[in-house]
C-alpha cells in the first residue's frame, strides 16, 4: 500500500507546496467540503494566504436506493440532475423534488452552522479550488465542480490528496485542473491512507473557518461581530 498521510493535516501541508502558484491572488479563494474536505483545505489556506469557505454539496439519493445518486444539489441553490437515473425512476418528478426539498432543508441547515451570519462567497470569474480529503467513485466532487460551473467560476481546480486513478482521471476532464497526490492502483478507501481518519465534527468545521476569517482575512470572530 502506498505511503499514508499522518492526518488532514499533514495532507493539506503536502497539497499546498502543489498550488503554490495561487498563493496571494486575489481572485482565488479555496473551499472545503465538509466535512473533512475543510482541515485540508485549511492548511492550503494558511500557507497560501487565501480565503477559505464551504462549499456544501449533498447527494438527491433514490428513493429506496438512497447510494443510486439521481444528482445532487449545492451551495447557492445550484441542482445537477443525472438525467440518466431519473429517466429509470417511476414518477421521477415528485420524488425528486421530496428529496430536493429534504435535503435542502440540509444544506440551509449547515450553511447557517458553518458560516455564523457570514454571506456565501461570492464566486463568478473567481479561481475556485475545490478540496476535499480524498476521492472514492467522485460523485460529491463532480457535482460540486458542475455546481461551481454554473455559479461561473472562471477557473476549477480540484485538489485532493488521495483517490483512485480513473477518478481522478475523469475529474481532470470535467475541471479545468486536478491535483490527486496519490493514485494507489487497488484503491478501496479514502481512510486507509491516513494514518488518522478520525471524523471532523461540525463545530472542529466551524471553528477552522473562524480561524481563518481571523488569520487570513483579519475577521473578527463570528460571535464577536
Amino acid at each position: 500500500m502506498e505511503r499514508a498521510f499522518a492526518n488532514r493535516t499533514e495532507a493539506g501541508r503536502l497539497l499546498a507546496e502543489k498550488l503554490v502558484e495561487y498563493a496571494d491572488q486575489s481572485d482565488v479563494i479555496l473551499l472545503g467540503l465538509p466535512r473533512g474536505g475543510v482541515p485540508v483545505a485549511y492548511e492550503i489556506a494558511k500557507r497560501l494566504r487565501l480565503p477559505l469557505d464551504v462549499f456544501i454539496v449533498r447527494k438527491l439519493g433514490v428513493p429506496g436506493f438512497e447510494e443510486l445518486a439521481a444528482g445532487a444539489i449545492a451551495s447557492g441553490g445550484v441542482r445537477v440532475l443525472n438525467e440518466e437515473v431519473v429517466r429509470a425512476i417511476p414518477y421521477a418528478s415528485e420524488a425528486i423534488e421530496a428529496v430536493t426539498a429534504r435535503e435542502t432543508a440540509e444544506l440551509q441547515r449547515r450553511e447557517q452552522i458553518y458560516r455564523e451570519g457570514r454571506p456565501p462567497p461570492e464566486l463568478r470569474d473567481k479561481i475556485a479550488i475545490v478540496v476535499d480529503d480524498g476521492l472514492a467513485t467522485g460523485a460529491t466532487m463532480r457535482a460540486a465542480v458542475k455546481a461551481l460551473q454554473q455559479r461561473g467560476a472562471a477557473k476549477i481546480v480540484v485538489a485532493v490528496p488521495v483517490g483512485p486513478p480513473d477518478t481522478c482521471e475523469e475529474l481532470a476532464h470535467e475541471a479545468d485542473e486536478a491535483i490527486c497526490l496519490s493514485m494507489p492502483p487497488f484503491f478501496q478507501a479514502v481512510g486507509q491512507y491516513y494514518e488518522d481518519f478520525s471524523q471532523t465534527s461540525d463545530d472542529d468545521v466551524r471553528e477552522l473557518l473562524n480561524r481563518a476569517a481571523q488569520e487570513i482575512s483579519g475577521e473578527k470572530p463570528a460571535n464577536q461581530q
